[in-house]
């Protein structure tokens, strides 16, 4: 059987003009990005400059040979490509499975266009079969929890496999929130946004451009955002 994810992520490399600064996600499905785009580099000389979304992505990018910048070097990105926990049918997204979802939103933020990378599992049509990751500051995660459970869900502080607090690249700890299904994410994430102590969520409103999604047959669908997404 094909690999979706491999199959996406080498797509998606193959997006990526010459020239390009571009936002490097992180996560498995991004994996798979990076070799491709490594290739592309040694085969066909490709020049682009990369901007990792968490360490672990600067850490396998700079082994591949994938040139890497800073903000202090580019002031926007041509194209940002990452994965996704799930893609509800508005295009809404639940990111930070991976505990990058702060830096993830920032460099998508920062980027004129957004691709997706996902195996169609990923695809849903609410967002809310994956716990919502919310990045808080140490100090706050216990009333934030509280919080968060007062809008309607269940928080738990997520773990390392060791069974100690996960801590984000920036220091911070992670809320992994069972809401159920999400009928209004914009509206959530507004509600979440203002709870002091809070980060950032992992719901990705409009931020979207493309999707490259990796089928279980082994074809590959490259699907433009339709206008009323």
């Amino acid at each position: 059987m094909a690999n979706p994810k491999q199959a996406a992520g080498a797509r998606a490399a193959d997006l990526v003009e010459d020239g390009m600064a571009i936002g490097l996600g992180t996560g498995s499905t991004v994996a798979f990005l990076l070799e491709r785009l490594a290739e592309r580099i040694r085969r066909e000389g490709l020049r682009v400059r990369g901007l990792p979304t968490s360490r672990r992505t600067e850490e396998a990018a700079r082994a591949l040979g994938i040139p890497l910048v800073t903000f202090d070097e580019v002031a926007a990105l041509d194209l940002t490509i990452d994965g996704a926990d799930e893609v509800d049918s508005r295009w809404n997204l639940i990111k930070g499975g991976g505990g990058a979802l702060l830096r993830e939103k920032i460099v998508a933020a920062a980027s004129r266009s957004t691709t997706i990378v996902v195996g169609e599992e990923k695809l849903v049509p609410r967002l809310g079969r994956f716990p919502l990751p919310v990045e808080v500051v140490p100090f706050a995660a216990r009333p934030v929890a509280r919080a968060l459970e007062a809008l309607g869900c269940r928080a738990a502080l997520r773990r390392d496999p060791a069974g100690a607090e996960f801590v984000t690249d920036e220091g911070h700890r992670i809320l992994d929130c069972a809401f159920g299904r999400i009928d209004d994410p914009p509206a959530l994430e507004a509600a979440i946004d203002r709870i002091p102590g809070v980060v950032e969520s992992g719901i990705f409103v409009g931020l979207a451009r493309r999707l490259v999604v990796g089928r279980a047959d082994g074809r590959v669908e490259v699907l433009d955002r339709p206008p009323s997404a």
